[in-house]
């Protein structure tokens, strides 16, 4: 049973930073594809970023330059690094797996999702 975790969330002023991170297990983390998406109630579940298992990277061009994804396949967990974070960000962000060699960047590509951390910036 693949299971993902994600913890990091919280409250945090306008231009301050967060980092998210997301525990994997029951997945052979090594293999996959893992990415973040956000998801707010008046907007449909965004991409934000996304790394292969070569630790190839996709963001999304609204966090380009400020959020940074990473992993570590030895703790099986991928983290998302928010800096100069802005009210916008405000949203709950998921982990997601799957298998495969792409950066995939809409949320149909993924088969594993994880319960969501909420994030809010305050102005």
């Amino acid at each position: 049973q693949v299971q993902l975790v994600e913890s990091g969330g919280g409250l945090v002023q306008a231009g301050g930073s967060l980092r998210l991170s997301c525990a994997a297990s029951g997945h052979p983390l090594n293999s996959a594809t893992m990415g973040w998406f956000r998801q707010t109630p008046e907007k449909e579940r965004e991409f934000v970023a996304s790394i292969t298992w070569t630790s190839v990277t996709s963001a999304a061009d609204s966090v380009k330059g400020r959020f940074t994804i990473s992993r570590d396949n030895a703790k099986k967990t991928v983290y998302l690094q928010m800096n100069s974070l802005k009210p916008e960000d405000t949203a709950v962000y998921y982990c997601a797996a799957r298998t495969g060699t792409f950066p995939y960047t809409t949320p149909a590509d993924y088969n594993y999702w994880g319960q969501g951390t909420q994030v809010t910036v305050s102005s």
